[in-house]
């Protein structure tokens, strides 16, 4: 399954911060989570980390209007503009934050501390310089819609025919099981993004789980190592569309206002 990226939790509330629909407590601990206190290493003006809430409020004042994700794997700088050295750190964590209006980004290094049986996540987002300009391979949130629908449909077709566990009953149990989750745990955005974003986030985030599913559940009657690469071959476009949704759906705030809409 898809998980959901720090730098998506970032880009979202500080999206929301930016907008004025939440308070900074609101978003910091929207964003955080269940980790320990996240940390700004390399801010501008300041000698050592500081604290998120600081760090936002500073990058608001050196021009950051929106935030923006990427969700890089190798081979694939999904939503990268460059320079090497940002994206090569991006590339390293998986994912990165990106603002708008002023040439700076924040990527995520992420460790566990602590000792057996109390461990903590903690979170140190490194600041670094961005270049202005489009990100690479992202799509609006329409061709992201339309390119799910025909990955899901696709996938399915295809695993059937792999003969693989996750195109079945076990599959349709762990959606729904996913589905609760999902609305417990409340809207997958925060305020301020449009109906199209959040369902395009939801769909990414179910055909992930299929994909998850389908390397997940056992071989079914996939138990060749030909099979097995068949089986990889179908799944690998399916995640890459997916990735692409993702990251769609976060961006869809700073699309909207570039567009010129409320």
């Amino acid at each position: 399954m898809l998980s959901e990226p720090r730098s998506g939790r970032l880009a979202a509330w500080g999206n929301a911060l930016l907008a004025g629909l939440v308070s900074p407590d609101e978003a910091v601990g929207a964003i955080v989570g269940d980790d320990a206190p996240h940390r700004v290493a390399g801010l501008p003006g300041e000698a050592g980390p500081v604290g998120l809430t600081l760090a936002l409020g500073r990058l608001r004042s050196l021009g950051v209007t929106g935030w923006r994700v990427a969700l890089p794997a190798p081979g694939h700088p999904l939503g990268l503009s460059g320079p090497p050295d940002f994206n090569a750190r991006a590339l390293d964590a998986g994912e990165a934050a990106v603002g708008h209006g002023a040439g700076w980004g924040l990527v995520p290094e992420v460790s566990e501390a602590g000792p057996a049986g109390d461990l903590h996540v903690e979170v140190v987002w490194h600041c670094l310089p961005v270049r202005e300009a489009p990100p690479a391979d992202v799509p609006s949130l329409g061709e992201a819609e339309r390119e799910l629908a025909e990955a899901l449909r696709e996938a399915t077709v295809v695993l059937t025919r792999l003969d693989v566990a996750a195109s079945g009953p076990v599959a349709e149990a762990a959606l729904d099981a996913y589905r609760a989750r999902a609305h417990a745990g409340g809207a997958p955005l925060a305020p301020g993004y449009p109906p199209r974003a959040v369902r395009v986030l939801e769909l990414a985030r179910r055909v992930g789980l299929l994909v998850s599913l389908a390397y997940g559940n056992g071989h079914g009657g996939a138990v060749a190592a030909s099979e097995m690469a068949a089986r990889a071959e179908a799944l690998r476009p399916v995640e890459r569309v997916a990735r692409r949704a993702q990251v769609a759906a976060f961006n869809a705030y700073v699309e909207e206002r570039e567009r010129g809409r409320p």
